[in-house]
């Protein structure tokens, strides 16, 4: 009973998390708030300028952690009006939380899911800078491997029949035009290979972006044609080319070809935990 209410209340904090072009997990200050059980924005305030004392003293810029943003909204004669309200961090939405009143049950909830959310992503930040190049590529390749099974679900809810038609889209937006079969001939493969299993850690990372943002801009937007799905993967493939040219970061079709596939290397490694 208490996982379940945990991983319940954990939900709370998630179902509020947005994630940006650059894939910055981030939440917004008035719904945070409302998921901390305030009602008045005058309160929760105080607390954002607490936590924004608590980041100044330790050095660091609040302006960064908590961005404050302007939100239009239509009032009841139908003029438009603005709001404050704050992009918040991982680390800041930490810091509201050990600022918030701690008689409320949830506040104690979100002190440990923020908490632990903070040091789950360092750790992986860690290891993975640890891992080889080979250990970065069977691990993204996992994380694609499930996220296209999700996508494709997600799909055939919003219409999609023609997968292989549906899946160029996204090839075409993130890699400028070329479809899979492009790919798959500029990496020199035969016709057995997977283009997936000779990607490097960073063209696998800039997939798995593709993928996973694709998906949620199918459920957000409720897609409900092949048409309008097979667009919106074409249209998210290219916007993440468009970061990562505007972060000036490799493009996927810049990366080598890696000598060994992903099988190679799951057999080499299977070989190695054989006594």
């Amino acid at each position: 009973m208490l996982e379940n209410s945990i991983k319940s209340n954990n939900n709370i904090f998630e179902s509020i998390k947005h994630i940006d072009d650059d894939g910055n997990e981030y939440w917004y200050a008035r719904e945070l708030m409302k998921a901390l059980g305030y009602i008045k924005w005058d309160n929760f305030y105080k607390v954002i300028q607490s936590a924004k004392l608590a980041i100044m003293k330790s050095c660091n810029n609040p302006d960064e952690r908590l961005p404050e943003v302007r939100k239009s909204f239509i009032s009841g004669n139908g003029a438009v009006r603005y709001i404050i309200d704050y992009k918040l961090s991982r680390y800041a939405c930490y810091l509201i939380a050990q600022e918030a009143d701690s008689r409320k049950k949830v506040v104690a909830l979100a002190k440990s899911y923020f908490a632990i959310q903070t040091r789950k992503m360092e750790l992986i930040e860690e290891n993975y800078k640890n891992m080889s190049e080979d250990e970065k590529r069977l691990q993204n390749r996992q994380l694609v491997k499930k996220k296209n099974t999700s996508l494709r679900k997600t799909a055939a809810k919003s219409g999609v029949k023609n997968f292989a038609l549906f899946n160029n889209a996204g090839y075409k937006g993130l890699y400028d035009g070329r479809t899979a079969d492009d790919i798959f001939k500029e990496k020199k493969l035969n016709y057995r290979n997977d283009i997936l299993d000779y990607m490097c850690s960073g063209e696998l990372i800039a997939n798995l972006f593709r993928i996973n943002q694709t998906e949620e801009a199918l459920i957000n937007k409720n897609v409900e044609s092949e048409k309008e799905a097979v667009n919106t993967h074409f249209i998210v493939g290219k916007n993440v080319r468009d970061v990562i040219i505007k972060s000036g970061g490799t493009l996927p079709e810049n990366y080598p070809t890696p000598v060994k596939s992903i099988k190679d290397i799951e057999k080499s490694n299977n070989k190695k935990l054989v006594p």
